[in-house]
C-alpha cells in the first residue's frame, strides 16, 4: 500500500492536523495521486484506495474520516455519535451542503476539501474540540470563520482566546486575480479592503486587476473573533504556484483532485 505524503501542523500534541499533498496515492492524470474527494470526477476505486491508505496512516477506520459536500455557504455540521452511527450513504446525505465540520469526539478525522480555496483548522484545547472550515471567496465574504467559532462556542463552550488556528495551503495574493464584482462583494459588506487587496497589472492583457489576499482576510476574521494573533499560523504554500505538489483548480482545471485538510483528536486524559 502506498503511504500518503502529508504536510503536518503543530496545533498541540493532543491532535494530528495536516493537509494532503498530491503524492502517495492511486489516482491518475489531474487527480494524481492522492485525492479523496468524490465530487470532482475522480474514479471511485482510486478514491477508496486513497481513503484506505490515509485511514491506515491516521490509525482510524474509514467511517471515521469525514468530509462534507461543500457549497460555498456557511453551514457548520456537528459530528456526534448519532451521525457516526448512520450508514455510509446516510452520512453523505447528512453532510450535504456544509462548509465546516466540528466535533469533540476523539479518533474522528474531520476535514474540508480545497484546490485554491482556504482551509482553516481550529483546536480548543480547554474543551477538547476541533473544527475544519472551507473558506472560498464566497465563504470569506460571508465570514464563515467567525460563524464557525460562534458555533463552537454554542456547542462546546469554546472561548476564542483559548483557540489555536491553522490556515492551510491556498491561492495567494499574487496569483488570485479577481473581477470587479468579486472585489465589490467584499466592499458591500464593509471589509477593510486596503489591508488585503491591491491592483496589479495582468501580464497578458496589461490591464490592472484586483488581487485579493484570502489567507490574510481570514486571519483578520479569526482575530476579529477573538483569537490572539500569536495563536494563528498561516501556511506559506500557494497552491497555484505549487500545483506540482498541491491541487489547484485554477492551474489544473475543475476536473482535478482536491487537497484534504483534516484534524483528528488523539486519545488523551482531560483534567478538570
Amino acid at each position: 500500500m502506498k503511504q500518503p505524503k502529508l504536510v503536518y501542523y503543530d496545533l498541540g500534541t493532543e491532535v494530528t492536523a495536516f493537509s494532503t499533498t498530491r503524492h502517495g496515492g492511486y489516482s491518475k492524470g489531474n487527480y494524481a495521486e492522492l485525492n479523496i474527494n468524490r465530487f470532482c470526477g475522480d474514479d471511485e476505486a482510486c478514491i477508496r484506495k486513497n481513503r484506505e491508505a490515509l485511514c491506515t496512516l491516521l490509525g482510524i477506520s474509514d467511517d471515521r474520516l469525514l468530509m462534507p459536500h461543500q457549497v460555498h455557504l456557511t453551514k457548520v455540521a456537528r459530528i456526534d455519535e448519532a451521525l457516526l452511527s448512520l450508514s455510509e450513504e446516510q452520512r453523505r446525505e447528512a453532510l450535504e451542503g456544509y462548509d465546516a465540520l466540528m466535533t469533540n469526539l476523539e479518533g474522528v478525522c474531520i476535514g474540508v476539501s480545497t484546490a485554491d480555496c482556504i482551509p482553516i483548522l481550529l483546536y480548543d484545547k480547554a474543551h477538547h474540540a476541533v473544527c475544519a472550515i472551507h473558506a472560498g471567496w464566497r465563504g470569506t465574504v460571508a465570514r464563515i470563520a467567525e460563524k464557525a467559532i460562534a458555533e463552537m462556542e454554542a456547542a462546546y463552550g469554546t472561548q476564542p482566546l483559548q483557540l489555536v488556528a491553522q490556515i492551510g495551503p491556498g491561492i495567494h495574493q499574487d496569483s488570485f486575480e479577481v473581477g470587479d464584482e468579486v472585489y465589490e462583494a467584499f466592499v458591500q459588506v464593509g471589509f477593510d479592503m486596503p489591508s488585503f487587496s491591491r491592483r496589479q497589472e495582468n501580464a497578458l492583457s496589461h490591464q490592472e486587476k484586483w488581487h485579493l489576499d484570502l489567507p490574510e482576510c481570514n486571519r483578520q476574521q479569526l482575530m476579529n473573533a477573538g483569537i490572539p494573533a500569536a495563536s494563528i499560523s498561516v501556511s506559506p504554500i500557494c497552491t497555484f504556484e505549487q500545483a506540482d505538489r498541491f491541487f489547484s483548480a485554477r492551474k489544473l482545471g475543475i476536473s482535478s483532485g482536491r487537497i484534504f485538510t483534516g484534524i483528528v483528536m488523539n486519545d488523551v486524559m482531560i483534567s478538570n
